[in-house]
């Protein structure tokens, strides 16, 4: 045991002898309003919350330990027994019954060195009663061939159970598998350590969280025999992954149920099941490199997925959460090559996606609408190597309704190429479905094409990406001085400049900037002197056109 002394100050239990400072004291978070504690210091604090819940800090006497009345802390050893008698100590008392009634007793009181993955009491109390029955009314051998899954044949402490080690079990050399987590969260096929390290004259007792079993097919088999996931069968069929799920590995598989590829419109699963790309990235984007037991997560974490982007699997009090939303089912299915969560949801990654399917699951809703309404539906979900410009929403002002000039100015926020904002470079020209050319501007801190910054990363379809953008392009329409002479805020500004002879330079092809004066501005400077008003208005316009 450990005793943990660096937590800050204000952590302490100042009306509790057990305090953190005092010798063999261990530390726990306990999740507000139930049972459930969780070992920690100060590398596993979990910022005060687990699973969105929060949580207290209580300390207990380290496993070993005990107080004695008028000292501090728990400076008492306790005296060792075999594992039998340490069952009650850490009050596994059903597993301790059970052990009697199934003649296990004379075993683990007699010599010899185990480990015992002791379930708790509640562990049993939640067994549904078909199964409890079954174990307990086969004249014990049942019972006895469970217990003895539980258990190994050596000494094992937590220490030495190190992640994605297994162990042959004293149950037909049965292997039990198991995880040690970052966040220091130690499982035995799935079952929590709640109680690690409770030594015993003959061995080690773990106590653990629920009631484990033997584990004899890989993950193709599970999904092979349960009707529940008849489409995802038939789904990873087709699409060549079957041999990743008979194969060795330590996988996560989240597998939507027949109801959750019900709720996909019938034109996209098709599309897809038929698109043997976009159906393995599909099925790739469900599993995890890793195994992830549902015990293991305490807070949103990002994963990586086969298909090579990430989920967010976390939890909200007992749901264990995907991208935020509870749509897992069935947890901790075990296969010998990983686990299986079962969910209600399929989840379509951004490369299986059409840029229409794209463009609805962003903040683009007022883009998205304009683009169908401009009849450019074929372009966003044909199979065209295409790059939608998407104005965020607050781009829009005011109501906006579809017109002749509209729908030209949506076809020019679409560029015949796909492309990724990484490969933009300065001075770059894009051509769109309209026949425009948009330039590319790379600044320090943003990159823009025309007067629209990109403002999200890209999202990359299945032909097609989408760029999300800050503002509604503007378009070039000409030269400097066509944009003049048709604004008739600049009318004084054109007559200024071809007084001074400057229209051929503001007519040329280039890259100019040009800061131009409103006719306000010009009548700003009052009526007077007319001619030194042009004298130095035309001193002030060369000396405002910038080269870049």
């Amino acid at each position: 045991c450990v005793s943990f002394f660096s937590f800050r100050a204000e952590t302490l239990l100042s009306s509790s002898s057990l305090l953190s400072f005092s010798p063999n004291v261990c530390a726990m978070q306990q999740i507000k309003g139930t049972d459930k504690k969780y070992f920690t210091n100060c590398k596993q604090w979990y910022h005060r919350k687990i699973c969105s819940q929060p949580t207290v800090i209580t300390y207990e006497c380290c496993p070993g330990y005990e107080k004695i009345p008028g000292e501090k802390g728990c400076p008492a050893a306790l005296p060792l027994v075999n594992i039998y008698n340490t069952l009650g100590v850490v009050g596994a008392t059903t597993t301790k019954m059970y052990s009697e009634r199934a003649q296990l007793k004379e075993e683990i009181e007699g010599p010899g060195s185990f480990t015992f993955f002791a379930p708790s009491n509640e562990a049993w109390a939640a067994l549904p009663t078909e199964i409890l029955d079954a174990l307990v009314s086969n004249v014990n051998i049942e019972l006895l061939n469970a217990l003895h899954y539980h258990m190994v044949n050596r000494r094992l402490t937590s220490e030495e159970l190190k992640h994605g080690s297994s162990f042959a079990s004293m149950y037909q050399d049965s292997h039990v598998h198991i995880h040690h987590y970052s966040n220091g969260i130690i499982t035995v096929n799935c079952a929590r350590l709640i109680k690690p390290d409770q030594h015993a004259t003959n061995g080690i007792v773990h106590v653990v969280d629920r009631v484990i079993t033997a584990i004899s097919n890989d993950m193709q088999a599970i999904i092979d025999i349960d009707d529940d996931l008849e489409t995802l069968r038939t789904a990873f069929a087709a699409a060549g992954l079957t041999s990743i799920l008979e194969n060795e590995g330590q996988y996560t598989v989240f597998a939507p149920t027949n109801e959750a590829f019900e709720k996909i419109p019938a034109e996209t699963l098709n599309r897809i099941l038929g698109d043997p790309v976009a159906l393995r990235d599909l099925l790739n984007y469900h599993i995890l490199k890793n195994m992830q037991c549902a015990e293991s997560i305490v807070s949103g974490t990002p994963m990586e997925t086969l298909q090579g982007t990430v989920l967010e699997v976390g939890c909200d009090g007992n749901q264990m959460t995907l991208n935020g939303k509870a749509i897992i089912t069935k947890k901790d299915q075990l296969g010998t090559n990983g686990v299986i969560h079962y969910i209600n949801e399929l989840l379509i990654p951004d490369s299986a996606k059409t840029l229409l399917e794209l463009a609805e699951g962003s903040s683009v809703a007022m883009a998205t609408k304009l683009f169908v309404e401009a009849g450019l539906t074929t372009h966003l979900t044909g199979s065209e190597a295409l790059t939608m410009l998407a104005p965020l929403d607050e781009a829009f002002k005011g109501s906006v309704t579809m017109t002749p000039d509209m729908r030209k100015l949506m076809t020019n926020h679409i560029v015949k190429e796909q492309m990724s904002s990484k490969s933009l470079y300065h001075g770059q020209e894009l051509e769109t479905l309209g026949g425009l050319k948009l330039r590319v501007f790379v600044y320090r801190n943003n990159l823009c094409i025309e007067n629209a910054c990109i403002a999200a990363h890209d999202k990359t379809g299945r032909y097609a990406s989408m760029f999300t953008v800050d503002k509604v392009l503007t378009p070039p329409m000409g030269t400097v001085m066509d944009v003049l002479k048709a604004d008739d805020r600049f009318s004084l500004l054109v007559g200024a400049i071809q007084t001074a002879g400057m229209t051929e330079l503001l007519n040329q092809q280039g890259t100019l900037t040009f800061f131009a004066p409103t006719n306000d501005a010009f009548n700003a400077l009052g009526q007077n002197n007319e001619i030194l008003h042009i004298e130095k208005e035309i001193f002030h316009l060369k000396n405002k056109i910038l080269h870049m």
